[in-house]
């Protein structure tokens, strides 16, 4: 059975296909940016694997997350197996909602206000503690992520031409979490499965810390950095991975990467869950598991299972 991997940026999808080539996979890459669907007609017979990303509108692509939309409640109302399927989209492109069921699970979250419009950010500030930062409901990449350590700086920001607009008009104001040593963790998981955890440098990479390889290079394809922002952190046991694999399986995140601050005052604090996750290459050297062969195993697994018996009609 074939799989189709929805996504749309290409970058980012070189790791995914060698580790399908090297499974002996036969995929076929749908690239989600603008394109056509014939609702009478039916969906080819496959697997499909939908990694949107809710930083697509950064690269030009800002039809990419309503066809995913589309194209998603077209391959349910057929039956086909989506990986990370139509309600994933939903929590990716919104960190109010992640917060949100994060919190409803019963995983410590920062205190976040959610204002829509530029309007009411004054007076919703008026009630944060300082520091706090903003950051856009729809994210990746660090959008819209500043830091503010009084009103007055922020109150110049919100009146100023270089305000950040997010894309779904949805600025956040959350407290800032002092990390215990300038670390952040991101859970990699697959398959409702622990795959690895990694570091990241927050000291030096400040709010942007997207693993990716294109992530880390210049506009001339030089590295950003001296040395990499990312490590393999190896043995890490915590309680918090078997409650991320929990959550996954109540939200259906098949394949999903989990942030968190160990804080200076002793809090862990989950503050972003990302399902079209990337994985570092200096990481992947040294890990003790491949995170694109976990899903390239995962994806043949769904895809012996499908093969083996009909697909449910989404209700």
């Amino acid at each position: 059975m074939k799989i189709f991997a929805l996504h749309e940026n290409p970058e980012w999808f070189s790791p995914f296909a060698a580790a399908f080539d090297a499974a002996g996979l036969d995929y076929e890459e749908w690239l989600m940016t603008s394109g056509t669907i014939d609702l009478d007609a039916a969906p080819p017979e496959g697997v499909f694997w939908n990694r949107l990303s809710g930083s697509s509108h950064t690269r030009g692509h800002e039809l990419s997350k309503d066809y995913t939309r589309a194209m998603l409640d077209w391959l349910e109302a057929h039956g086909r197996r989506v990986v990370n399927g139509r309600w994933v989209v939903e929590m990716e492109v919104s960190k109010v909602r992640q917060l949100t069921a994060l919190k409803a699970f019963g995983i410590d979250v920062p205190r976040t206000v959610a204002v829509v419009g530029r309007e009411g950010l004054r007076d919703a500030a008026a009630g944060m503690p300082v520091p706090f930062i903003t950051k856009h409901n729809q994210g990746g990449k660090g959008l819209g992520v500043r830091r503010f350590d009084d009103l007055a700086d922020f109150h110049a920001y919100i009146d100023a031409d270089d305000f950040e607009e997010p894309v779904d008009g949805v600025t956040l104001l959350q407290e800032y979490v002092q990390p215990r040593d300038g670390h952040i963790t991101r859970v990699e998981t697959v398959g409702y499965a622990y795959v690895y955890a990694i570091t990241a440098d927050a000291a030096r990479g400040g709010f942007q810390l997207c693993p990716a390889d294109a992530c880390e290079l210049d506009e001339d394809g030089r590295p950003k950095q001296a040395s990499s922002l990312f490590a393999l952190r190896e043995g890490f046991e915590h309680p918090i991975i078997d409650a991320f694999l929990g959550f996954a399986r109540k939200h259906r995140l098949e394949i999903a990467g989990f942030e968190f601050i160990e804080s200076a005052d002793g809090r862990l604090v989950t503050y972003d869950v990302n399902t079209n996750t990337n994985y570092n290459p200096d990481v992947e050297a040294v890990a003790p598991k491949s995170g694109p062969a976990e899903i390239a195993r995962y994806l043949r697994r769904v895809a012996v299972e499908s093969g083996q018996r009909p697909a449910a009609v989404a209700g």
